[in-house]
């Protein structure tokens, strides 16, 4: 608490003294920098290691200060004035979020401490957690209900059963398809790259055989995520912070404000907003600041840097295949064929995510031949020959 309780303070006079427009550059940078620092003395300490210290915490805190500074230069942007469309694109997608003046240092510290969210997230934005708080999301000024308020007991005990779940799938799962050593994970080499495992990339047997265990051993692998990202989501239902409000008839709009990373898409909402957005959509950027996100361990860096390449050919394969052969929905054949697709690579790019040294990373994928970037520089190579489908260029006009 006592990192939590730093970070905080430092940003919020930073909040108070600078102007805006400086202030979004140097609490963000202030605040990675102090999450880098953490990330580099744990790697020291406790190489390899899986202990949990400050430094998850201080990630989701990182988001929160991060997102605090660009809402403020937002609501700067817009108090000056003028016609909306001048504004900065990123400023008018994000302006639901803009604050116009700095929190009081209750709100703030309520926020960046709040019981709900300060260990595992989700980093909701601050307004959000503000019309949480002060029930402006439920009720008007008078006290009047802005609709009809639904209870808050299933949205909540469906995110815990779901977690329990998770968890279970993950300890039964992992228990049978380890990943690294259970003698050892910290010093012995995983099971992935072992040279006596006989799923390894020196063993006789088949290349399906090892890729099968390992596509098997990172979804049992991904289900701790999960566990704890649904049971913090539940947590927030609890005090309606994950409900969306009202629509214009005063009915209830759904509960996925507290859903920062869903499940099935996967996709965060802070690197969006404000890592993707403010740098004019750098792939690049966006997934090196997710691996800067998550310490100095090669994997990070190795997993992250090669997605552009997975999602360079997602696009480009939505531009010239999906017009040809989409037939509606992602339940379709077609739909049903590029999940599968994706889902086989995504095992293979994920995998030093999970190996963390370079050493251990590379012999996983030369283990499976590299054959991930083979394939997605193929694929892109190909469709980049192919000529755009007649409707519109690449098919945008069907997509928008």
């Amino acid at each position: 608490w006592i990192h939590q309780f730093i970070a905080s303070i430092f940003a919020y006079l930073c909040f108070l003294i600078l102007p805006p427009k400086l202030a979004k550059t140097v609490v963000p940078t202030f605040i990675v920098g102090y999450c880098v620092i953490g990330h580099l003395h744990r790697q020291f300490v406790n190489y390899l290691g899986w202990d949990l210290d400050f430094t998850g915490p201080h990630m989701v805190l990182t988001i929160k200060l991060y997102s605090i500074a660009w809402n403020l230069y937002d609501g700067h942007l817009i108090n000056k004035g003028g016609p909306s469309k001048d504004l900065p694109r990123a400023t008018q997608k994000c302006s639901q979020f803009a604050l116009t003046e700095v929190p009081s240092l209750l709100e703030f510290l309520g926020y960046t401490f709040c019981f709900s969210n300060v260990l595992a997230g989700p980093a909701y934005e601050f307004s959000i957690y503000r019309a949480a708080a002060n029930g402006s999301l439920l009720y008007d000024s008078s006290g009047k209900p802005l609709g009809k308020i639904p209870s808050q007991v299933w949205p909540t005990l469906k995110n815990l059963i779901i977690s329990l779940a998770c968890m279970g799938i993950f300890v039964a799962g992992s228990g049978k398809f380890p990943i690294m050593d259970p003698l050892d994970p910290q010093k012995n080499a995983p099971i992935f790259v072992a040279a006596t495992s006989a799923y390894s990339a020196h063993s006789s047997s088949p290349w399906h055989v090892r890729y099968g265990y390992s596509w098997v051993a990172l979804f049992f692998q991904r289900f701790k995520y999960y566990f704890a990202w649904k049971n913090a989501e539940g947590s927030n239902n609890i005090w309606y912070a994950g409900f969306e409000g009202f629509d214009e008839k005063g009915e209830p709009i759904g509960w996925e404000n507290a859903n920062n990373i869903d499940i099935l898409e996967k996709t965060s909402n802070w690197l969006t907003r404000y890592i993707y957005m403010r740098t004019g959509g750098s792939l690049y950027a966006t997934y090196a600041m997710s691996a800067f996100w998550h310490g100095f361990y090669p994997g990070y860096y190795l997993f992250f840097l090669s997605m552009p390449m997975l999602t360079a050919c997602e696009r480009i394969g939505r531009k010239k295949l999906s017009p040809r052969f989409s037939t509606g929905g992602k339940w379709s054949p077609w739909g049903l064929t590029t999940m599968a697709c994706t889902s086989f690579l995504i095992e293979y790019f994920i995998q030093p995510f999970q190996m963390l040294s370079w050493e251990w990373s590379v012999e996983a994928w030369r283990g499976h031949y590299f054959f991930g970037h083979g394939l997605a520089a193929a694929f892109y190579g190909v469709c980049v020959m192919l000529p755009n489908p007649k409707g519109g260029e690449g098919g945008k006009k069907k997509r928008a």
